[in-house]
């Protein structure tokens, strides 16, 4: 990046608001690219290596859903965040948008403070996606790899992993804002419940987007166990809508929770890779 200024990659038709945006985000301290066409943005967007590209859905060659998908792709631009900025403001519209893969979703005519404030955060999720989740805001990646390499082979520690089963077929049913929905009640509930259970020192991260792995003493695991499983089959039916609740609790597809415990990692584990290893045992 020219002097580390993060990258804005604007694809916009309407030149006044391409010059208005361009104005604006390099008075904040960006580096900025504008192009008005479709096309032209997906080769910038591999050309420029944006960090950020803030894109409308109406352009007069392809439209931008059609750049989203592109995007998303292509491993040289599938994490970019995108912000779609449109005139459209169906609620069908923006799920299209957020299942290709956008981050967020703006419509005209917009608040320049308020596009300021969700590109400021889109780039913040970014500096952050190795170490938390964006949905839950729970610690992954490196911090869970931290956490495990310091307990294993260690006494007194147990593991409990939960995990979603069934989720892509939620998302193609409901969407990407239901499925999002879906995860950050499950990591509610866990979070509420090892506050009545466990210990302020006990550890819960992701080891992927839908499982959860928590850390605790196995003096604990019991119990935080059985209210965890009575908590979240109570819960499951409630995610869907009323009128399919009766048909999805007979269908194979039915988000499914579960839960599998590690009672000790002492004499059983030698790296944390094997540890992720079990989790994919388990869970078959």
């Amino acid at each position: 990046m020219t002097d580390n200024k993060p990258k804005i990659l604007i694809i916009e038709d309407d030149l006044d608001v391409a010059e208005m945006l361009n104005a604006y985000f390099r008075v904040q301290g960006y580096e900025v690219f504008t192009v008005n066409w479709g096309e032209d943005g997906v080769r910038s967007c591999q050309t420029v290596h944006p960090d950020l590209v803030i894109l409308d859905i109406r352009l007069p060659d392809i439209d931008g859903y059609e750049v989203a998908r592109r995007l998303r792709s292509d491993r040289r631009t599938a994490e970019v965040p995108i912000i779609f900025l449109t005139e459209k403001r169906d609620r069908s519209d923006r799920l299209q948008g957020l299942e290709i893969g956008a981050d967020d979703y703006i419509t005209k005519p917009f608040d320049v403070q308020e596009l300021r404030l969700r590109v400021r955060n889109a780039l913040k999720r970014v500096s952050q996606g190795s170490l938390t989740n964006p949905v839950t805001g729970l610690p992954e990646g490196a911090l869970v790899d931290e956490k495990l390499s310091e307990v294993i082979g260690k006494d007194g520690v147990a593991l409990l992993f939960v995990s979603i089963d069934n989720m892509v077929s939620f998302r193609e049913a409901y969407g990407f804002v239901a499925s999002d929905d879906v995860l950050r009640a499950i990591s509610l509930m866990i979070i509420n419940t090892m506050r009545e259970v466990s210990r302020p020192e006990d550890f819960l991260g992701h080891i992927s987007g839908t499982d959860f792995i928590l850390v605790l003493p196995p003096s604990n695991l019991a119990a935080l166990g059985e209210k965890l499983r009575v908590r979240l089959d109570q819960s499951v039916e409630y995610f869907y809508p009323i009128k399919d609740r009766e048909q999805m609790a007979k269908s194979r597809n039915r988000l499914n929770v579960k839960l599998a415990e590690v009672a000790s990692l002492k004499d059983n584990f030698t790296d944390i890779n094997q540890i992720k290893t079990e989790l994919v045992r388990l869970k078959k």
